[in-house]
């Protein structure tokens, strides 16, 4: 999915940089249905990284309180994991932000 927001936000640009564009309409829907997809992928990530944090805290607490070394190895892989669901979610948000934006800017051509 990172791969396609990036090709998208690319061919965007290339759009934005001519002078004329033609079938504006179509292209103004297409970006539209690309970024509905791009919000069930984000709306997703979100969803999954939310309960991942809070199955990690819930490893913590846990842990804390049985005093059990698995439950602290489990709350160490969540973490582990936890920070590229946050670097990819970020990711997907700031593409649909700039996907927004040049929604815009075509708009206004």
């Amino acid at each position: 999915m990172r791969e396609n927001l990036k090709q998208y936000n690319e061919y965007l640009d290339e759009i934005i940089g001519k002078k004329d564009i033609k079938n504006k309409e179509e292209l103004l829907d297409e970006i539209l249905t690309q970024i509905k997809f791009f919000q069930h992928e984000r709306l997703i990530h979100l969803i999954v990284t939310f309960f991942e944090g809070i199955g990690t805290i819930l490893f913590l607490g846990f842990g804390l309180i049985t005093n059990n070394v698995g439950m602290f190895l489990l709350f160490f892989v969540g973490i582990v994991l936890f920070f590229p669901y946050i670097l990819h979610y970020y990711y997907l948000e700031n593409g649909t932000q700039s996907l927004y934006k040049k929604y815009f800017k075509i708009k206004e051509k």
